[in-house]
């Protein structure tokens, strides 16, 4: 009789389990579908007029997360874009490309963290100077550049000699995935903790970082901007304080932005972002935004 209670009881706990599982799925899948139509309507919104493009790709969380919670974050459940693939000026953020370029030389043993180049690098992503990437880009060209992009499965003609660089919402997107997983161009672990560290202190905070604290608190961002005439643009991976992270890329022109003019508007477009998929009441009514 005590094996048997013993496989009843086993065979309930189980069962339980099971029932459990099933409800958390459904749970999270009925607020994913609802994020993601609040982010799509949201990102519709404010792209329209053709002056924007965002991409946004979620990238999960701790192991503390409830079960409903952990599946609605799960990597990439969540990704949603808009005008993600328009050919943008990238002005500044055309440096990320080039950081992947150096760490894949610097694996080939072409490229060392000298004193000097420790230096330049540090001033091309913290205060967005400019000697050091352009002298980078004189020095291997901008065919060589491209080349690497393209094998990368990114916007391929991001370099082209005598003109602005370009790229896609997008495009970013997947190089920051790469980044923040530690793969490709930026497997050396080391060199993928100097790099982010740097983005953490880059100087210019006025856009998605700005949004990002807005909506929570105690948010951090390691991100990359450009700025370019009417041009501002913001490349960034954020971490909330419950361990919570994502990847968002926000290019903006137009509305006669000048300088850094345009970076309140990507910080209000960030806020709203992570209230949507973040937010207390993230999943719990579809909203038109309209």
């Amino acid at each position: 009789m005590l094996l048997v209670g013993l496989a009843y009881y086993f065979n309930y706990s189980s069962a339980s389990t099971i029932v459990e599982d099933i409800r958390a799925n459904r749970t999270a899948k009925q607020k994913q579908a609802i994020i993601q139509t609040n982010l799509t309507n949201y990102l519709k919104t404010v792209t329209k007029d053709g002056t924007a493009s965002v991409s946004f790709y979620n990238l999960g969380g701790n192991s503390k997360s409830s079960d409903v919670d952990t599946k609605l974050y799960q990597e990439g459940s969540l990704e949603t874009e808009s005008n993600a693939s328009d050919v943008r000026i990238a002005a500044s953020t055309y440096k990320l490309y080039l950081a992947a370029y150096l760490m894949n030389q610097k694996s080939n043993g072409d490229f060392d963290w000298t004193e000097e180049n420790i230096d330049g690098f540090s001033r091309m992503i913290i205060n967005s100077e400019n000697d050091f990437s352009e002298n980078q880009i004189d020095k291997y060209g901008a065919d060589k550049l491209s080349a690497f992009n393209k094998e990368q499965g990114w916007y391929p003609e991001v370099f082209q000699s005598g003109q602005s660089a370009h790229t896609t919402s997008h495009s970013l997107q997947l190089l920051l995935q790469d980044l923040e997983s530690g793969t490709g161009a930026f497997k050396n672990s080391d060199d993928q903790t100097k790099i982010l560290d740097m983005m953490s202190k880059q100087i210019y905070r006025n856009g998605i970082p700005t949004g990002a604290a807005e909506a929570n608190p105690g948010t951090t961002v390691q991100d990359k901007v450009g700025f370019l005439d009417d041009t501002n643009n913001d490349a960034a991976i954020v971490t909330l304080p419950n361990g919570q992270k994502y990847i968002l890329v926000i290019m903006t022109n137009g509305h006669n932005q000048s300088n850094l003019s345009g970076f309140p508007r990507i910080a209000e477009i960030t806020k709203n972002i992570q209230k949507i998929v973040y937010g207390s009441d993230a999943g719990t009514k579809v909203n038109n935004y309209s």
